[in-house]
């Protein structure tokens, strides 16, 4: 059966720790953590969950109702089955590559002032190559892209050139990472989407301005038909080349924000699949964006699409 939507991006372990010690310091003014060289840190809480942009937002996918599928570099190891046994319990079908390496891993320090410090280890993450992709498997209505480096950045832009001469639609949704690179660099998956989505810093980067939002949507509205930028508690913005739609935010209480960005651009998207209107996409992923906050991992509280439904009346 055709899959309504494949997530193209990383996978992963998290493990979320926290920790009150006073070995461990925070200095707000220059967003610094400090910890002592050579000293060993007291962590009170300790919780371990899957992650990765195509873990992240194919389980939302599933969540919402679509039959959502998952691609990227699995490693040879326990973590990969692990996060295997976690997708195929959502009901994400996996697409098989040629597993090799270490999975990705993300030790997360978290509630550091409603934040969190990412250590990452991407591993097989970089790695996917176009000939562990079967080509025949990539057969969906939309294709969601996440950011990948290395390899798998230029086997991302093979994947977004085969959807657009296989007609399917894309929304691409960079890290930081990939957008300071700019413009001329991502154009080859820019210029094939249909639903480009950032925050408001990678935005900036991307475009290498300090510009306003409706500044921003504007220029990057020339390389893609769609724009999205959020601003965290700030709310989301949307501009379709005729006029800027906004959703605000809710105050909600904020014990870490990892993935939230992923769990925003699929509730978006997976709105506009069932053909929502822009000022409803972008509540639905205001509200499933703000789902996972209160909790650590960025999938166990995910909506599903009844909750959704409830929520965004």
């Amino acid at each position: 059966m055709k899959l309504d939507v494949i997530s193209v991006g990383s996978a992963s372990v998290d493990t979320f720790v926290t920790s009150s010690s006073p070995d461990l310091q925070l200095d707000l003014e220059k967003r610094q953590v400090l910890l002592p060289v050579g000293g060993k840190v007291l962590l009170d809480s300790l919780v371990t969950d899957v992650g990765g942009s195509g873990v992240n937002t194919s389980i939302s996918f599933a969540r919402l109702g679509l039959r959502a599928g998952f691609l990227g570099k699995l490693g040879s190891d326990a973590d990969a089955h692990a996060v295997e046994k976690r997708l195929k319990h959502e009901r994400v079908r996996v697409l098989k590559t040629q597993r090799k390496g270490h999975t990705g891993y993300s030790f997360i320090l978290s509630a550091l002032a409603h934040d969190r410090t990412i250590l990452t280890y991407k591993g097989s993450n970089d790695s996917l190559d176009a000939n562990d992709v079967l080509w025949s498997q990539l057969d969906a209505k939309w294709l969601y892209l996440g950011s990948l480096l290395g390899k798998s950045w230029k086997t991302q832009k093979s994947i977004a050139q085969f959807a657009a001469k296989k007609g399917m639609k894309l929304l691409f949704n960079p890290s930081l990472y990939l957008a300071e690179q700019g413009t001329k660099k991502l154009a080859p998956v820019l210029d094939a989407c249909n639903i480009l989505v950032l925050n408001k810093e990678e935005a900036q980067s991307l475009l290498k301005s300090k510009g306003t939002i409706p500044q921003l949507l504007k220029c990057l509205h020339k390389h893609a038909p769609l724009v999205v930028i959020t601003e965290g508690p700030r709310g989301a913005h949307a501009y379709d080349g005729s006029k800027v739609y906004y959703a605000r935010a809710h105050p909600v209480k904020v014990l870490d924000p990892t993935g939230a960005g992923d769990a925003f651009a699929s509730g978006f998207l997976a709105a506009q699949m069932y053909g929502k209107n822009l000022a409803q996409s972008l509540r639905w992923g205001v509200a499933q964006a703000e789902s996972i906050l209160a909790k650590f991992g960025a999938t166990n509280d995910l909506l599903t699409k009844k909750e959704m439904e409830k929520k965004c009346l």
